[in-house]
């Protein structure tokens, strides 16, 4: 038998691991707060540059401060041409490869790579902010025989993302789209990628490591994959007419419906909403508004489990929408991670500030002082 241990939390569940101020999360009501700002007011009346300057400053900027921001992120789109060519060669690899590559690879550009002060920090952050746009965008175009597109100054970021990814200016209708997804995934908690982060920079590691430790954690299906699989599944339903008997056979085999329930959350998702109603619109101008019916009808099939906390998330919406944006599904998870760089800046700026090795413990199991046999004596 094993030594004596505490009461085992399985995935950290319920656990406290420090204090933050970078959001307020409850389940229960579905709320969610990024810095005590309701993310109902941000995704509705902000904007990207300023949820990313609210998250890495503490505060909603002045105009001059916001302007600031704002060029910081546009003089820092380009990419070191090393960078790309490594984009380049690894051009075959799933998106979120290259992203997590393309990042480790921009270390050995940034002249604070290894300042791990607040003020440098910050700055890595908001550079490499933009700097991801690149990666994904660049990688993209390289993959199809295209050049990468430079980037737009007169664009903002959302903005910027699209054309560099197309090579058409967006809609105005489109870049607040994709403004507003970009709001919705910046910060959420000590999730599974945050968590990750904080730990590396918990050792005291740069940032670009612990932005790296965020995405090979994102890139996992049961933190940032479902926005993809919830695509797949509306086109495995077809027509909503199918969709409460897809329910029906895959609950009955075990299996999930993917873009519901929440490690938190149980009540909806209150990200969610803010997708629902431009999904349906955007759907309706691109001439395609069965996607957008089939996930209400696979919703209204779902309603029953709502007494047991199983709601939509973020996600269930998410992939409707990039899919008429005509972007592909092996790019959701990487537009996840292109919002959430600043909250993954704030969670390492915080454990900097006031760091202790994040080090918990498993109780051992096993057996106890057994002997050593030599091989030669081993049966």
């Amino acid at each position: 038998m094993g030594t004596e241990a505490g009461e085992i939390h399985r995935g950290l569940k319920g656990v406290y691991f420090d204090t933050s101020e970078a959001s307020f999360i409850d389940g229960s009501l579905g709320k969610l707060l990024y810095r005590g700002y309701n993310i109902h007011d941000l995704a509705e009346q902000s904007t990207f540059e300023e949820v990313t300057y609210l998250l890495l400053y503490g505060h909603l900027p002045t105009e001059r401060e916001l302007e600031t921001l704002d060029s910081s992120l546009r003089d820092n789109r380009g990419l070191p041409e090393e960078v790309v060519d490594i984009i380049r060669l690894i051009k075959n690899c799933h998106p979120m490869d290259v992203l997590r590559t393309g990042i480790s690879a921009l270390s050995a550009f940034d002249p604070e790579a290894e300042d791990k002060s607040i003020d440098a920090t910050r700055r890595k952050g908001i550079r490499l902010t933009s700097q991801a746009v690149s990666i994904v965008t660049a990688h993209h175009r390289i993959r199809q025989g295209l050049e990468p597109v430079n980037a737009d100054p007169s664009l903002n970021h959302a903005g910027n993302f699209l054309y560099m990814l197309t090579g058409q200016k967006p809609m105005d209708q489109e870049t607040n789209l994709m403004d507003v997804d970009f709001i919705l995934h910046s910060e959420h908690g000590s999730n599974a990628s945050a968590f990750a982060a904080r730990v590396t920079a918990s050792t005291l590691s740069d940032l670009h490591s612990a932005v790296v430790t965020g995405v090979g954690t994102l890139k996992g299906p049961l933190h940032g994959g479902a926005a993809e699989s919830v695509m797949k599944m509306a086109q495995d339903i077809g027509d909503p007419a199918n969709a409460e008997n897809y329910a029906r056979t895959t609950i009955e085999n075990g299996e999930r419906i993917m873009g519901f329930g929440h490690r938190v959350y149980r009540a909806e998702d209150p990200r969610a909403r803010h997708l629902r109603e431009r999904a349906r619109v955007l759907g309706e101008q691109k001439g395609e508004p069965h996607w957008f019916q089939i996930l209400m009808s696979l919703q209204e099939v779902m309603k029953p489990y709502q007494n047991k906390g199983i709601y939509v998330n973020v996600d269930f919406f998410a992939g409707a929408v990039y899919h008429l944006l005509g972007i592909p599904e092996d790019l959701f998870i990487p537009i996840f991670a292109l919002g959430r760089i600043p909250g993954w800046t704030l969670q390492c700026m915080e454990q900097y500030e006031n760091n202790v090795l994040i080090r918990p413990l498993t109780q051992y199991t096993g057996e106890m002082d057994l002997e050593y046999i030599a091989i030669d004596k081993r049966e």
